[in-house]
């Protein structure tokens, strides 16, 4: 952590809306986890604007040729991250048993070095812990982290019906390394993953 914070790091927020993922979830056997979600959308979203998938060697910003991210798993003594491969290339579907393996096996501590190497982003739900917002922080080789708090009944306006109806609202925040990715970017970013997690059946 220490070296993540060496850098000038920031961080955006923004609310997206949750009930059209859970409503997918509860039809799909098995149920993808909650954080599969967000990785797809973030995967797909870093594939329309690759520029902000970079990461600096030295002064040089190198940029990937796989999507692989990591996923924040909470462990007895901490955190540790696995990384799921070619998230940009397999379907949401695809990806359940794979996701679900490795999150078990770091909760039991089985992970081998090669699971937790080589990716590009992380993506953390600390909502799983009742809380709504915070400041994640992205490990040192990496430029981005993508975090979402738990989800709040709120009253959202409705056009179709001209009147305020209740929602699921979480907070989205995306931490990014300004060397590499400026507040536009990062912006931009994160409204086109809330965007993408509007229509979780096209994850």
């Amino acid at each position: 952590m220490r070296r993540s914070w060496t850098r000038p790091l920031a961080t955006v927020g923004l609310p997206v809306l949750l009930d059209r993922v859970l409503d997918h979830r509860r039809e799909q056997s098995p149920k993808p986890g909650p954080t599969l979600y967000l990785l797809r959308a973030l995967a797909l979203a870093l594939t329309e604007q690759p520029m902000t998938a970079g990461y600096l060697i030295g002064e040089r910003v190198v940029h990937p040729r796989s999507f692989d991210i990591g996923v924040a798993v909470q462990v007895e003594d901490g955190v540790v991250v696995p990384t799921v491969r070619e998230v940009d290339r397999k379907s949401l579907s695809e990806l359940v048993a794979e996701y679900d393996d490795l999150v078990d096996r770091a909760r039991r501590r089985r992970l081998t070095e090669n699971d937790s190497r080589g990716g590009i982003a992380t993506v953390t739900n600390f909502g799983t812990f009742g809380l709504t917002t915070g400041t994640p922080i992205p490990l040192p080789n990496e430029t981005l982290i993508l975090g979402i708090g738990a989800g709040r009944k709120t009253p959202v306006w409705s056009d179709e019906v001209e009147a305020f109806i209740p929602a699921t609202e979480a907070q989205l925040l995306l931490t990014f390394d300004h060397r590499v990715v400026d507040g536009g970017g990062a912006g931009v970013l994160l409204k086109r993953v809330a965007a993408l997690l509007q229509h979780p059946e096209n994850l």
